[in-house]
């Protein structure tokens, strides 16, 4: 089947899809606010409580792969259920690690909730972002990706929210966490259970069946994808390599500022900090609104590039500004990452043919970016911050430097590098 010559059928498919962001990002968000509850409850350094992003997003880099390899066998729609199963599990295991919030066993046991956590995201990010990639045209794949954006982003601002009506992150407790956790696992077994009951049809690259190189089709095939079918290893395609250092590279600019707002506005001092890890949510929002209507009159490409440039002003402004207005540069950059995840992952996984799905999961693998960089920007700030004192508001904005590099690697693959090992096209 083509997905391209059947997109009118994909609508409430791409609903129930969207359904999957809003988990994904729920389960994201609430592992953000956790950084500063455990670090309270532990009494952890900063870079400890870095941690808890650490183990959820290493479980892409280990399982990204298997979960490719899964997904060739059992299709999408039965990893959307296991993937579900799993991440309800995660939250379960929430529930005994608050148990025993009186010794660091508890917060080795939120270590490993997590990381179970993150296996079941693994396999549903490598179900739901090729699928709503390849069921239209590759050339609206972004615009596609801003609607499940909105769904994603606004739960990773409500997830945050939620916790905080039973957990208060200036003075964190954790007798009432199994309420949240639970409430969470329920809703997300209930998703499961939905998915298995709705027809959810297969959908394939052009080109992915190797059957499809046969000479009848390979007239009307685009001569990429013959030449990609011929191929025999995934590690042939530099675009798809470099897509997925850029991928790692915009997870990690893309999960610092949700996992740090909070702490941000501590050291600043301002009210209500747990409400500032909404700004970035809020900016990715009004981003994915715009970008729906800029895709209308602007390809993908030249979007991407022209979002990275305001994502290196809006870091320089984050980094020189005073704090106090600073903080709200981290809105502006959650608006341009709105864009960026598509675009890129659209730019990565076009013309691999039938290497798409072992090409998707080694996307997802680069999803570990979120564990690496909130780890050095952690361990940056214990690095730079006067000894036995607190960590103050103008060490987080020198922290801020790390997404500069970051920003430029990005715009390296949008200008140039994922035309390397394809011919130019138009």
């Amino acid at each position: 089947m083509n997905a391209k010559k059947n997109n009118s059928n994909y609508l409430f498919p791409l609903l129930i899809i969207a359904v999957a962001f809003f988990i994904i990002g729920f389960g994201v968000g609430i592992n953000g606010i956790m950084v500063p509850i455990l670090e309270g409850a532990f009494s952890l350094s900063k870079g400890m409580s870095y941690l808890v992003l650490t183990a959820t997003f290493s479980a892409f880099l280990i399982f990204g792969r298997p979960s490719g390899m899964l997904i060739q066998k059992i299709g999408y729609k039965k990893a959307m259920i296991i993937a579900l199963l799993i991440m309800a599990l995660g939250m379960l295991l929430f529930i005994p690690s608050a148990r025993m919030s009186d010794s660091m066993a508890g917060f080795y046991m939120f270590l490993v909730a997590s990381f179970v956590g993150g296996i079941g995201n693994t396999l549903l990010q490598a179900t739901v972002n090729p699928y709503v990639t390849i069921c239209g045209p590759i050339e609206k794949a972004a615009q596609r990706m801003c609607f499940m954006g909105i769904m994603n982003k606004s739960a990773w601002y409500l997830g945050p929210i939620f916790l905080s009506l039973f957990i208060d992150v200036t003075n964190p407790v954790l007798d009432l966490a199994h309420i949240p956790f639970g409430l969470a696992a329920v809703v997300i077994v209930l998703l499961a259970i939905l998915i298995h009951f709705v027809h959810l049809p297969e959908v394939k690259a052009e080109g992915e069946d190797e059957d499809e190189l046969d000479e009848a089709s390979a007239e009307t095939q685009d001569s990429f994808v013959i030449a990609a079918n011929k191929k025999k290893s995934i590690w042939q395609f530099p675009h798809l390599i470099l897509g997925a250092i850029a991928l790692f590279v915009y997870v990690g600019v893309e999960t610092l500022p949700m996992a740090s707002a909070i702490d941000f506005a501590n050291a600043i001092g301002l009210d209500n900090p747990a409400h500032y890890s909404g700004i970035v949510s809020i900016g990715l929002v009004v981003g994915y609104i715009v970008s729906i209507f800029l895709l209308q009159v602007m390809r993908q490409k030249q979007a991407l590039i022209l979002f990275t440039f305001i994502a290196i002003a809006a870091s320089l402004c984050l980094v020189y500004l005073p704090a106090q207005q600073a903080i709200y540069s981290l809105a502006v950059l959650g608006f341009t990452h709105s864009l960026m995840w598509g675009a890129i992952w659209a730019l990565a996984i076009d013309k691999l043919g039938k290497f798409t799905k072992v090409g998707s999961s080694i996307l997802v693998m680069a999803i570990v970016g979120g564990a690496i960089f909130p780890l050095i920007f952690g361990f940056i700030l214990d690095a730079i911050k006067t000894p036995g004192m607190a960590i103050t508001a103008e060490n987080f904005q020198t922290g801020y430097w790390l997404f500069v590099p970051g920003y430029l690697y990005i715009l390296f693959y949008a200008t140039l590098g994922h035309k390397i090992g394809l011919k130019k096209e138009g």
